[in-house]
């Protein structure tokens, strides 16, 4: 039933809903918006219920409120811009309602958390109840009603190959919003509250499109050989993550400029190898639109029964950056207060309270979310669950930290720059300061327990603990069975 159909004064329009994809290139939603012809209404919602998750922080929506700033920027010439609310979703399209017919809503299908899964059905039923056509588009090369993984790898590619869907710009119909919606959910005191912080990635399509650029002019050169380094990695990984999770740049515009760039290089091995890492970014998220439940409960149900007791001195430690371990404590501190580490030291991490503090991974996977800068939940839970073993159909990697370090900090560059603790010491005992003597402690001036906390755990200890029950389970009938149904939905068939 259309509920509005005696308001006929109201003027026609059709809305561009932005979420997670907050461009203005390759975004088909806006594209075919625009080919209807309607005057547009685009817009952005901060939703209480979604900045007061427990995955969310303010570090996110600051980058979105720089991305919005941007695409403001950009549309400058248009005359035209993104109306940002503050309020449920419902709660800011029954407003608009009360002045615009709406035709149509266009967006992005997202890939999100369960609370915005919840949010998607409820709008859309709300939408249906007032006959209006809510149009969404397929985001990235992650597919909507998938049951396996047949010919995902060749729409995968089809999907990234086809030309970019940017929308003409120029036939933007701008429109004045009524004041009194833009008073009733007006974001600008939320958007006050986020202030600055030039210690991490600043948002936007303009920011992103020069990191991508620098990347492909001389960043990528060496990228393989430093990618599980914590210090070289931020120079000569992408950098790219929270542009994409945010949808400044889209995976096909990356996949372009980087199919593009071959030619103009002669380090094709360390482009392939980037090439490659797009593809697992997908792969991960479709893992996630298949299977939403990756974020609150293992996939495997074998593993139900193990790290059940909580330990909220370990807990804690491990959030401060304060468990005795160097590089555990250096990751940590960067992380929360850059918002990056890479890859191979988020691994680390997650390992780290998984099988060395024996925490259960949902212990530690909200608060690691709030740290990235770069948060997407399709690659997070999926990622979290595999580093610490519960999925069944990964091998088992139990990370030792001091192994890490020598491999791939062996200077203590990135251990002296985050834990100053240590500064004074030399690489080896920066690495493993629970072997200095009195004779050093007295040369180095540093107290070991005092000055750096000593280890809470024994990590050869531990490894073997952690070890054996995983592996025990890891080969039970149970989770063999569980596995093989894993594999069915998110592994294609040989």
């Amino acid at each position: 039933m259309v509920l509005y159909a005696q308001l006929d004064t109201r003027e026609k329009v059709n809305v561009v809903w932005f979420k997670r994809d907050l461009r203005l290139t390759d975004h088909e939603p806006l594209r075919v918006a625009l080919e209807d012809g309607l005057p547009l209404l685009m817009v952005y919602i901060f939703e209480p219920s979604l900045l007061n998750a427990p995955y969310s922080d303010n570090r996110h929506w600051r980058f979105v409120s720089e991305s919005l700033d941007d695409i403001n920027n950009r549309l400058l010439p248009y005359h035209s811009k993104i109306h940002v609310f503050h309020g449920e979703v419902k709660d800011v399209f029954s407003a608009l309602l009360q002045y615009y017919d709406i035709k149509n809503v266009y967006s992005h299908q997202e890939t999100g958390t369960w609370l915005t899964f919840q949010r998607d059905i409820q709008i859309k039923k709300f939408l249906k109840d007032v006959g209006i056509k809510w149009k969404e588009f397929q985001n990235n090369a992650v597919i909507r009603g998938l049951q396996n993984r047949e010919n995902w790898e060749a729409r995968r590619l089809e999907f990234l190959s086809a030309p970019l869907q940017n929308p003409p710009l120029e036939r933007i119909k701008s429109i004045e919003i009524k004041t009194d919606i833009l008073q009733m959910f007006s974001a600008n005191r939320f958007i006050e509250t986020l202030g600055s912080n030039n210690k991490m990635q600043k948002g936007g399509e303009t920011e992103a499109l020069d990191v991508l650029n620098s990347f492909l002019r001389s960043r990528h050169k060496g990228y393989l050989r430093n990618i599980s380094k914590p210090n070289e990695s931020r120079q000569h990984c992408s950098r790219l993550s929270p542009y994409l999770s945010w949808g400044n740049l889209s995976v096909r515009q990356v996949y372009h400029a980087v199919r593009n760039h071959y030619s103009k290089t002669s380090n094709k091995r360390d482009l392939q190898a980037f090439e490659s890492r797009l593809a697992w970014h997908c792969h991960f998220i479709q893992k996630f639109e298949t299977e939403p439940e990756y974020e609150f409960k293992n996939i495997n149900a074998a593993f139900d029964n193990i790290r059940l007791a909580r330990n909220d001195k370990y807990l804690n430690a491990w959030k401060e950056g304060l468990t005795g371990y160097p590089l555990v404590d250096a990751c940590m501190r960067c992380v929360k207060e850059t918002g990056y580490i890479n890859f191979r030291m988020r691994a680390m991490l997650i390992s780290f309270l998984t099988h060395h503090l024996w925490l259960d991974w949902r212990e530690g996977a909200d608060f690691l979310a709030r740290q990235f800068l770069d948060f997407e939940p399709g690659i997070h839970f999926p990622q979290v669950q595999m580093q610490a073993g519960t999925t069944g159909i990964n091998t088992i990697r139990i990370y030792n930290p001091v192994k890490q370090a020598m491999e791939n900090d062996s200077q203590a560059e990135f251990i002296k720059e985050w834990v100053p603790e240590l500064s004074n010491l030399p690489p080896s005992l920066a690495i493993q300061p629970w072997k200095i003597t009195p004779m050093e402690e007295a040369i180095y001036n540093f107290k070991y327990g005092v000055d750096y906390p000593q280890r809470i755990v024994d990590c050869e200890e531990t490894y073997r603990h952690a070890s054996k029950i995983l592996w025990d389970i890891k080969k039970s009938e149970e989770s063999k069975i569980e596995a093989n149904k894993i594999l069915q939905r998110h592994v294609k068939s040989r």
